[in-house]
């Protein structure tokens, strides 16, 4: 496995080194020992999956409050998408700042948000499916989020978007929630 380090503390992108043959290739996608070893969250709580019918749907932003945070590995089995991760730990020199990358079946790249990002993603394709490995458990009353199109972070989305949740549409600006994330 490869680990790239973005422009966010923390957030890495994760690739798969594949050994080839003739019939193909293998690859491991997930090593408890390697995510700890770059010190990253090797907890894995629960794998959710999100299937999405039509290219241009919106998912996010999305994140779990203190103490359920979750650390979150997101990689694409069909499709494409454009992910985010969005820095809301106010601890963090990378607060408030956002990292995109495509993720695709095809480049089979994965991105690794720690706790306290929040995470959206725009589908680039129909019928897009996306796992995720989560490192604590849901738990609903944690759940939040910040508007998508929230312009204190201006979060340059490559394509207009389509299909948006009401949940998702209603998420407060950052201002408006009066703990900084």
């Amino acid at each position: 496995m490869t680990f790239e380090e973005t422009s966010l503390e923390g957030v890495f992108v994760v690739g798969a080194e594949q050994h080839a043959d003739d019939r193909g290739f293998f690859a491991r996608i997930w090593c408890p020992q390697e995510f700890a070893r770059h010190g990253l969250n090797p907890n894995l709580a629960q794998v959710s999956l999100s299937f999405n019918t039509h290219a241009g749907t919106l998912r996010g932003m999305h994140y779990q409050a203190a103490p359920h945070a979750e650390a979150k590995l997101v990689r694409v089995t069909a499709g494409a998408i454009w992910d985010v991760a969005l820095d809301l730990r106010p601890d963090s020199q990378t607060f408030e700042r956002w990292f995109g990358i495509e993720l695709s079946a095809e480049n089979r790249r994965m991105l690794y948000l720690p706790e306290g990002c929040a995470h959206g993603f725009l589908t680039l394709a129909g019928f897009t499916e996306v796992e995720y490995y989560i490192s604590s458990e849901y738990v609903p009353d944690a759940a939040r989020g910040v508007r998508w199109n929230d312009p204190a972070f201006a979060i340059a989305w490559p394509r207009p978007v389509g299909i948006l949740s009401e949940r998702d549409r209603n998420w407060p600006l950052i201002e408006a929630q009066g703990e900084g994330g």
